[in-house]
């Protein structure tokens, strides 16, 4: 039995099981894990009209080992479980994913003598493959790094992952397997209905016996219409510069500074798409709608980015974007259950949070059964196989095989990304469709290359709008 699929109308009335408010990377992968009990009834929401569209759409796309977090802390212990399940799943799922490895460089002597107790840490968290290396052999690993760079402590664990087919596979794995997912549905307030809660959306009210809080930047927000203070979201924006294909050869690993306390610090990575990213900047701020660019946000990257690898600097950039991360008060994630209210908080899931996603999930969930919610049997999930968006792995558009069978295939439509009208179509008919332009992007880079969608606009909006409406239906 299939969820549906919801971005307008009344919600249903009948209560659900279990509803998890934030479609994001996290909010989607326990509607997955809780996909695997086909006893319970249970909802998806989010306030944006489609999944992934807050701090999981704009982050730097890194499946972290965990090496660097804070030693016996929960985001250690998940992120360390959580990279081991994202790698298997990303296998199984077709979600590109490339081992390049990270360099935490040093530009001074403070920072070089930092490294030797960065790989205690990394022991500590159970990583044990770093290797310091003297100027000479990061110089030789990364051939246009900037001049001045004392060392580096190598990372041979760390990779990029496309983030946002991440997020849509966990979402389209839920609907698949039972769970509705209901776009545009804002929860306002929260009052309780005998032993239901009772959330009042957009689109009218929606009644659950359990309620799970993975609303990421107004995760506090909720928190506190529950009736709790544990933690106070500062949106923290992040800024990056996106740098054409062409600068790709410029870099190898994903070159990271000594981290501080306000984060990672700004890097310079590589992505699946065949990218260079640069940033992010780390602006901690009062609004959670601030994700404009700034003049002085790019200015300061450029004057990194010029120190880390100059000749990034005479590259085109691609595009600009910024996301706000949900940072906290605490170093640690804000997860507790509450079972007098059959509520649980997922809150303060920093950027870790997408490599973390499946133990998160998997760790909420047990929360939910030891609080008291009967799970009934488990069943498996049949698996899921996305559109592979990485440069570095086939498309459809180069396999004769495909393209015999259905020449759409071979018919590219965005000729930045190679997208072909098959992909388009595919995509429009999948069972998370997308909403609008941005969504299609996600789900196919169709727009997403150098001309930012000059040449291939017109058409990709037509096939857009000849789709035929999916509201309600049953993938």
């Amino acid at each position: 039995m299939c969820g549906v699929v919801t971005r307008r109308g009344a919600l249903p009335s009948p209560p659900y099981d279990v509803v998890v408010v934030g479609a994001g990377v996290v909010g989607s992968a326990l509607a997955r894990e809780l996909a695997r009990y086909p006893g319970l009834r249970v909802a998806l929401l989010d306030a944006q009209d489609d999944v992934g569209q807050g701090s999981s759409k704009a982050n730097t796309a890194i499946l972290h080992t965990g090496f660097d977090a804070v030693p016996g802390s929960l985001e250690a212990r998940l992120v360390r479980e959580g990279a081991r399940l994202l790698a298997d799943y990303a296998k199984e799922s077709g979600i590109p994913v490339e081992p390049v490895g990270a360099l935490l460089v040093a530009w001074d002597e403070e920072q070089l003598a930092a490294l030797p107790r960065l790989a205690e840490k990394a022991e500590r968290n159970e990583y044990r493959d770093t290797r310091l290396l003297d100027a000479a052999e990061l110089h030789e690993s990364e051939p246009h790094l900037g001049p001045g760079a004392l060392g580096a402590l190598h990372v041979p664990g760390e990779s990029i992952i496309c983030s946002w087919t991440t997020t849509l596979a966990y979402a389209t794995q839920a609907v698949r397997h039972g769970v509705d997912l209901h776009l545009n549905s804002r929860v306002g307030e929260v009052s309780r209905e005998g032993d239901l809660h009772v959330l009042a959306t957009d689109r009218g009210p929606l009644r659950t016996r359990w309620l799970v809080n993975a609303a990421g930047l107004h995760a506090d927000t909720l928190d506190r219409a529950l009736g709790h203070d544990d933690f106070t979201v500062t949106p923290r924006r992040g800024q990056l510069l996106v740098f054409d294909k062409f600068a790709r050869d410029l870099v190898r690993h994903i070159l990271l500074p000594v981290p501080t306390a306000l984060g990672k610090g700004v890097l310079v990575a590589p992505t699946v798409y065949g990218n260079v990213l640069l940033g992010p900047t780390a602006e901690d701020l009062s609004d959670k709608r601030a994700t404009l660019s700034t003049a002085d946000g790019l200015a300061l990257l450029r004057e990194k980015g010029r120190r880390i690898l100059p000749a990034l600097l005479d590259e085109e950039v691609t595009a600009v974007y910024a996301g706000l991360r949900a940072a906290t008060e605490h170093e640690d994630y804000r997860i507790s259950a509450h079972p007098e209210q059959a509520y649980v908080t997922v809150g303060g899931i920093r950027s870790t949070g997408l490599t973390a996603s499946l133990a998160i999930a998997a760790y909420v969930t047990s929360l939910l059964a030891e609080s008291g919610l009967d799970l009934g049997p488990a069943a498996p999930l049949e698996p899921v196989r996305m559109p592979n968006l990485g440069e570095a792995f086939p498309r459809p558009y180069q396999r004769s095989e495909l393209i015999a069978a259905d020449p759409e295939y071979g018919v590219l439509v965005c000729h930045c990304e190679r997208v072909s009208r098959g992909e388009i179509r595919d995509a429009l008919a999948a069972t998370v469709p997308p909403a609008g332009l941005d969504g299609l992007r996600r789900r196919t880079r169709a727009r997403a290359g150098r001309c930012q969608g000059f040449y291939c606009g017109a058409a990709v909006r037509e096939l857009l709008e000849a789709a035929q409406p999916f509201e309600g239906t049953r993938p």
